[in-house]
């Protein structure tokens, strides 16, 4: 697994679609606010990348549309069909 280090935040990557991960976009994009999210999933777009936060189902900050569990359901509903994607898990040190 793939260990990224982002302003002293460290990311597991745990899911790369298609090889949609690409480490220097991902360092570029992921700004101070996600870094309270549990993960941070990027998509492609038009060879965009675009990220989203999610937390853990059981979060207290966690609403329906931000809940991991839901991520098939962002996927199919918010990003292009088949799209190259990958899951960045926070790793608490």
């Amino acid at each position: 697994m793939k260990i990224i280090d982002v302003e002293n935040n460290k990311y597991e990557i745990i899911k790369d679609y298609r090889n949609g991960f690409d480490k220097e976009e991902f360092i570029s994009k992921c700004t101070d606010y996600f870094y309270d999210y549990d993960y941070v999933v990027g998509d492609w777009a038009y060879d965009k990348l675009r990220l989203k936060g999610f937390y853990e189902d059981n979060n207290s900050k966690s609403k329906e549309f931000n809940k991991i569990g839901n991520l098939d359901k962002y996927l199919k509903e918010n990003c292009a069909y088949d799209c190259k994607y990958f899951v960045a898990k926070k790793i608490n040190v």
